[in-house]
């Protein structure tokens, strides 16, 4: 056992044994010394600590003194009763503080108690109770703040665990805060109620045993009552004037010593008012002209030096920040803050800033922390920290998306606006400013406040200004999402995935596959919107297949084929006839004798006409489903599909191509095309 283990257990075993085991006078003094000088040591630890959390073990430490102190009392009072002489330290301060006086020595104890009783407990527990409820209803709001920092890249994820572990403690300390005042607050009633008993006792004892006259004897017991009472108040004093320091300390991080001189005397015409007032009364009344005066002349002086340090103060400040603006032009760029490159940006004009900005109410973060939950739940991939920055080069109501540093789309917003879209069937037409929607080009209408309401009651799909910016960015990390995916996130996925299935991720990585080809494989699979989310599956098809062949563009389709029930659910709807496209065999044909197999990989050789002829197919068979109102989904057998899909991403990216092997038996389809040459 450690050393601080073994001297916390003996004061807890002396506490206990205390109240059992009859202790000499001699050992009482000991202990009542040790009592007084740990409730002092308490007392200027909560005034000097920095941070209430550097004390969060406080509410226990209260349970600790305030057992050990009530065992030392009913010590005590068993030497009282017994031998009439409770040693050194109860009769000094029976005899010293009470004046040799029973009567002022009771008056001296029922005021301690009235200060700590009414005053210092009654403050402190009402302030614990306060504070715990504020701490834990402030928690939501504090979270979300940390998400939005850490979305803004303000922080960082350790730094967000930091603060979020941080918080739970508050919650804790200031919950046990609250609980652990009724402990000093009972402490000083059974104070109250021992000593009475002790007067009572100690009187009757002297009387019927002792052979003392009544009131030699309530002089005695009396006094040494006394004493006991104030060796065990004093310290309970001590203890609570701690609590209450360290429940009320205002700033949570701050030297209070220091804060609190500068905050009382800081201000020089303050100190200037009241030297002045005591010259006054000094003068004029016939309080003491010299007492007055010399305090009145002391203050005066001291707002004198004040505000000469304030002015030194301001010239260092000015200087010092001069001095800092001057090294930061002559020190050489740190160009290497440049070379870092953010995954995904969003930048603004200032007209947008209102909808980032908590205080504005806006609610641009919030939204894009909702994106990243959407897009792990959608895809089963991690979305990187999403930078918001105003751009001042930027028109007011313009912003622009990034992906690892180039803009690779742009939008603009109408602030008070709000878009409404024509979903097809509406006939009516509103007036207001003809646009495009962002995310999928459509054509749409700007209307205001006033309209919407009409808007929505004639059928159009209305929607504010954060939502299209919301939408357009989960579009384009959608569409990206396959790029954002890096090794280091794969291996957080495997990480993932190890801590239950530590057999499958062992016998995949490295020993068949390695991380980059599992990256590969991965991306993919989020190319064509396909979810990664059953990851559990994707290694198991990996790991039954990584032997045969590794081939990342083969193993993707082995893939595919496993989740097949995910990619029917995707595309097929259940108790619902599909249309669909067809491959024409001839045309599966000539893909498959045109596949060139290299170390690399396998790529088409296909003639450009005969390319050119399946595109035009494709093109026209497409159009007749998007004329429907339908999704273009070709339909080709399993060793075709991906060939097909390289063949056609460069012309048709939104184009939807499935093998056989990845649709469920149960799903009805009915073909509406064939692709010929």
């Amino acid at each position: 056992m450690k050393k601080a283990d073994i001297g916390v257990a003996l004061y807890l075993l002396a506490a206990v044994i205390f109240f059992i085991v009859p202790i000499n006078s001699t050992l009482l003094d000991v202990m009542l010394a040790l009592n007084i000088s740990i409730a002092l040591i308490v007392l200027f630890n909560t005034l000097f600590v920095r941070e209430v959390l550097d004390m969060s073990f406080f509410p226990t430490l209260l349970l600790f003194t305030t057992i050990f102190r009530i065992s030392l009392n009913v010590s005590s009072t068993r030497l009282i009763l017994t031998t009439g002489s409770p040693g050194n330290v109860v009769e000094t301060f029976g005899n010293f503080v009470g004046g040799g006086d029973m009567i002022v020595g009771a008056v001296v104890f029922v005021i301690l108690i009235i200060i700590q009783f009414v005053v210092i407990n009654k403050g402190s527990e009402r302030v614990a109770e306060v504070s715990a409820r504020f701490t834990l209803d402030a928690m939501p709001g504090k979270q979300m703040a940390i998400d939005a920092d850490l979305n803004t890249g303000a922080i960082t994820e350790a730094q967000a665990r930091e603060r979020r572990n941080k918080i739970q403690e508050e919650a804790g300390f200031f919950g046990s805060m609250d609980g652990a005042t009724k402990y000093v607050k009972g402490d000083a009633a059974a104070g109250l109620i021992i000593t009475f008993v002790n007067l009572i006792g100690g009187t009757v004892m002297g009387v019927m045993r002792g052979g003392l006259e009544f009131s030699e004897a309530i002089q005695r017991y009396g006094l040494l009552t006394m004493g006991d009472g104030l060796c065990s108040q004093i310290p309970s004093l001590l203890i609570s004037l701690a609590t209450g320091i360290l429940v009320t300390k205002a700033s949570k991080d701050a030297d209070f010593s220091n804060i609190l001189v500068s905050q009382l005397f800081g201000i020089p015409k303050v100190l200037y008012l009241v030297g002045t007032t005591l010259v006054f009364l000094g003068a004029v009344t016939p309080l003491n002209v010299v007492l007055f005066g010399a305090l009145g002349i002391a203050f005066i002086v001291a707002g004198r030096m004040v505000d000469k340090s304030i002015g030194i103060e301001s010239i260092e400040e000015e200087v010092s920040q001069a001095e800092t603006e001057a090294e930061e032009i002559r020190k050489p760029e740190n160009v290497v803050s440049l070379l870092q490159v953010d995954p995904i940006e969003l930048e603004f004009g200032y007209g947008i800033i209102p909808l980032a900005d908590v205080n504005q109410g806006g609610d641009l973060l919030d939204r894009v922390v909702m994106i990243r939950r959407q897009i792990a739940l959608e895809l089963g991939t991690v979305v990187p920290i999403i930078r918001l920055r105003d751009n001042i080069q930027l028109n007011p109501n313009q912003y622009i998306i990034k992906i690892k540093g180039i803009q690779v789309t742009e939008g603009e917003i109408l602030f008070d606006h709000y878009m409404a879209m024509n979903p097809g069937y509406v006939e009516e037409e509103i007036t207001g400013i003809p646009t495009f929607e962002p995310s999928f080009h459509l054509p749409a209408i700007w209307i205001t406040e006033s309209q919407r309401e009409r808007a929505e009651s004639l059928g159009y799909t209305v929607v504010d200004p954060p939502s299209i910016i919301a939408t357009h960015l989960t579009e384009v990390i959608r569409l990206h999402i396959a790029e954002l995916l890096t090794r280091q996130d794969v291996q957080n996925l495997v990480n993932n995935l190890k801590e239950s299935n530590p057999v499958l991720v062992d016998e995949l990585v490295p020993k068949l596959l390695g991380l980059g080809e599992i990256q590969k494989v991965l991306q993919n699979l989020l190319a064509e919107g396909i979810s990664i989310r059953d990851l559990l599956t994707v290694f198991e098809t990996l790991a039954d297949h990584a032997q045969a062949t590794r081939d990342t563009d083969v193993l993707t389709e082995y893939v595919r084929q496993s989740l097949k029930r995910a990619i029917s659910n995707k595309y097929f709807p259940a108790n619902e006839t599909t249309s669909v496209i067809t491959l024409d065999p001839k045309v599966e044909q000539e893909i498959m004798s045109s596949v060139k197999q290299t170390e690399q990989g396998a790529y088409l050789t296909l003639d450009p006409d005969k390319t050119k002829a399946i595109m035009g197919s494709v093109e026209e068979e497409v159009s007749k489903l998007e004329n429907m109102g339908k999704s273009a989904i070709v339909i080709t057998s399993p060793i075709v599909r991906m060939y097909f899909k390289k063949l056609t991403e460069e012309y048709f990216k939104d184009l939807i191509v499935v093998s056989y092997n990845e649709v469920e038996s149960n799903v009805e389809l009915q073909s509406v095309g064939m692709v010929t040459a």
